[in-house]
């Protein structure tokens, strides 16, 4: 594999790093923020975005798009889930 590590690349495996210290941090945390995960989790979703639109894989592409979606799912209910608490107490 002789692939250049060009600007796309780099953006990519910043995303690779969001996604993957979000799961670390989902499975060493005693308890989560939901906002930093899911933030996190669509912040690496949205830079391995724009790598794959630069390198097309469309398999991954359609994975991110996934990621992205049940991202945005977990921060509105997060968000939620924040103004029920605050409409209770």
């Amino acid at each position: 594999m002789n692939a250049p590590l060009d600007w796309a690349s780099i953006i990519g495996l910043c995303g690779t790093a969001c996604i993957i210290g979000a799961y670390a941090y989902l499975t060493l945390a005693k308890a989560t923020n939901p906002f930093l995960l899911h933030g996190t989790n669509l912040l690496g979703a949205a830079l391995l975005t724009v790598s794959l639109l630069v390198h097309t894989n469309w398999a991954s592409l359609v994975l991110e798009g996934f990621w992205a979606s049940i991202a945005i799912f977990g921060l509105v209910r997060a968000w939620r889930n924040r103004a029920a608490e605050g409409e209770q107490g």
